[in-house]
């Protein structure tokens, strides 16, 4: 139990820091697009696996698309992901521009960053619920007695401390980058 505990709590985190890959600081990172879903052959797949997406410049991201019949495809999904991008399209692909950042924009990211770390925040809590009451109820039960419970208690907590504090750090990282 207490290896399951940890796994979701690196769960939690790996999906915080996912979901701030998706806010953008200004630079462009072929991560952004990540989230992209294009129609293509009659499914829905992310545009990384229907070209190459690399770094062009600063603000700038090139989308290399494989087949041409998918570009149309590829520049209406980037326009409507509500990324905040512009999109031109070429012969061989995709430019996608990002425009500098406002700085009401980043008071916009940086609360959507602080949304993010709250929802990881409150799935850890559940996590740590969860695992109290699976304590609590092995030792009614009669399977564990009440030093093990405590020791087991006591370790859950020391994970989930662990857990926010490395929660925290993904967060005042994000918020240095917002600001900067």
């Amino acid at each position: 139990m207490d290896t399951e505990i940890k796994q979701k709590l690196h769960e939690a985190k790996d999906w915080l820091q996912k979901e701030f890959i998706g806010i953008r600081t200004g630079q462009a990172s072929p991560a952004l697009l990540d989230a992209v879903k294009v129609e293509s052959y009659g499914a829905m797949m992310p545009l990384n696996q229907v070209g190459t997406i690399g770094i062009e410049d600063a603000r700038t991201l090139r989308v290399s698309v494989w087949d041409a019949s998918v570009v149309k495809a590829a520049e209406e999904a980037v326009r409507d992901s509500e990324l905040g991008v512009s999109v031109v399209g070429d012969s061989s692909g995709l430019r996608v521009i990002f425009p500098e950042l406002t700085s009401e924009r980043r008071q916009q990211l940086l609360k959507l960053a602080k949304s993010k770390f709250e929802d990881a925040r409150i799935s850890v809590r559940a996590l740590r619920d969860d695992a109290m009451k699976a304590i609590e109820k092995s030792e009614k039960a009669g399977d564990i007695g009440e030093d093990e419970k405590f020791t087991k208690k006591e370790a859950i907590q020391s994970a989930v401390d662990e857990a926010n504090q490395s929660l925290e750090s993904l967060f005042l990282q994000k918020e240095s980058e917002l600001k900067a």
